[in-house]
């Protein structure tokens, strides 16, 4: 058996059993470095790669915007953003939903973390429509797909993980995901209000609010459009790096946490706690993926892909179908983080060699691996929103699969129009 073959086993084997994904994929490399280069080899790469793999200046900005969301969640302003929200188009059919999906769109524009996002969502907006009478499928199933758009609309997180991964302009990346950001909102509103079309029974009208009230409320969204603004326009014109942005971020962040009520010290000191695990988890996964790629890059591996995906008699979306499929299976067993460093250094390649633009491709991870949040068998959405509200899993993955399909559907208007993605990226300063 090659060691290629043989590591990779292993590291299935690992994942199967539940080894966290860092250590997994640590001990796969270590193991297939040993039986290509023996102890000579494991030490000294070992010795370099825990400094050299988490040393980039860009990942600074993982932990900062880590923290901004944590930040977030501690000044209670997803609550102002559901409730501006539902004052707004509450008197549409299925209203409440739809301000769920603006509501997650918001948060997702000051945070960058879906799991963040989705609990939050899922505390605040789905007791607020199961009060009104929401078929629960439909608002579990709103609650967990609004939740994966802080993946994609900056601060992405993810995108800023693949940029220093592909080592490619995160700037870039991230403004390269408010178009689509927009695209996928867009996509969730229109498919609850087809899902409350075909089923009135699934959502009722709740009554109209002033426009005095509505005006009012607006300034509930104020200081999140301020911040979002802040930081993309930053990003956008070259005024700060995306690093200095995500400060930026943080330390809006904290003074929206400042200036709530509900800010204490417990709850700075917890929110900063949970920053730190996180992103030590994400730097763990890094240096452990690391591990694994000196393997690869040593025996090779990726320029043997490279050549046999270029000499298969396939189209190049046909390839990038596969590839895009890959990562939804993936997202079904593995966090998106450990994907993205798992795979991106041997998919861009492939990529690159068919043709196509890597910030483009970047962005359709991104879109790709929300489905992998919420589809089974361990969409980790759903299992965020079914914890925090107690509704049955069934629930949810069943109240998802419209999302699902539309989310498919948007994944090839992006392939067919990339201009949709790169417009805004190629005018950048």
């Amino acid at each position: 058996m090659s060691p290629v073959l043989a590591c990779c086993l292993l590291l299935a084997a690992l994942l199967f059993f539940g080894v966290p994904v860092a250590f997994s994929l640590a001990i796969a490399g270590v193991v297939g470095l040993f039986m290509i280069g023996g102890w000579d080899s494991v030490i000294g790469i070992l010795q370099t790669t825990t400094l050299s793999s988490v040393s980039s200046y860009e990942l600074v900005a993982v932990p900062m915007f880590i923290l901004m969301a944590e930040f977030v969640i501690l000044s209670g302003i997803a609550n102002g953003l559901f409730e501006a929200a539902a004052l707004w188009v509450g008197r549409v059919r299925g209203g409440l939903a739809m301000a769920t999906a603006l509501a997650g769109a918001g948060f997702g524009a000051i945070s960058g973390s879906s799991t963040a996002s989705a609990a939050t969502l899922a505390s605040t907006s789905l007791p607020a429509m199961l009060r009104q009478g929401y078929d629960p499928k439909l608002a579990s199933g709103v609650v967990a797909i609004s939740g994966t758009l802080a993946m994609l609309i900056p601060p992405s997180v993810a995108l800023v993980l693949f940029g220093v991964i592909a080592d490619i302009s995160v700037g870039k990346l991230l403004i390269a995901g408010v178009i689509p950001g927009v695209i996928v909102t867009l996509a969730i509103l229109l498919t609850v209000y087809v899902i409350v079309v075909v089923d009135k029974k699934a959502a009722p009208v709740a009554a109209a609010a002033s426009w005095r009230v509505k005006l009012a409320v607006l300034k509930e969204m104020g200081p999140m459009l301020l911040l979002f603004g802040l930081i993309t326009t930053c990003i956008y014109t070259g005024l700060s790096t995306p690093t200095e942005a995500s400060a930026i971020g943080a330390l809006g962040a904290l003074l929206l946490a400042v200036r709530s009520p509900k800010f204490s010290r417990a709850g700075f000191v917890t929110a900063c706690s949970r920053a730190m695990r996180t992103t030590c988890m994400i730097l763990m996964i890094i240096v452990g993926a690391h591990i694994f790629g000196y393997f690869f890059t040593l025996t090779r591996t990726t320029h043997a892909i490279v050549a046999w995906v270029s000499a298969l008699p396939l189209d190049p979306y046909t390839i990038l179908a596969i590839i895009l499929f890959g990562y939804i299976v993936l997202g079904c067993v593995m966090d998106q983080a450990a994907i993205l460093i798992l795979t991106v250094p041997v998919v861009l390649p492939v990529v690159k060699a068919l043709g196509f633009d890597p910030v483009w491709f970047g962005v359709i991870v991104v879109v790709t691996a929300e489905l992998g949040m919420v589809t089974p068998p361990v969409g980790l959405n759903v299992f965020v929103v079914s914890k925090t509200t107690g509704m049955p899993l069934g629930t949810v993955f069943h109240g998802i699969w419209p999302h699902v399909v539309a989310h498919i559907l948007v994944l090839i208007l992006l392939t067919v129009a990339p201009g949709l993605v790169t417009w805004l990226p190629s005018n950048m300063q």
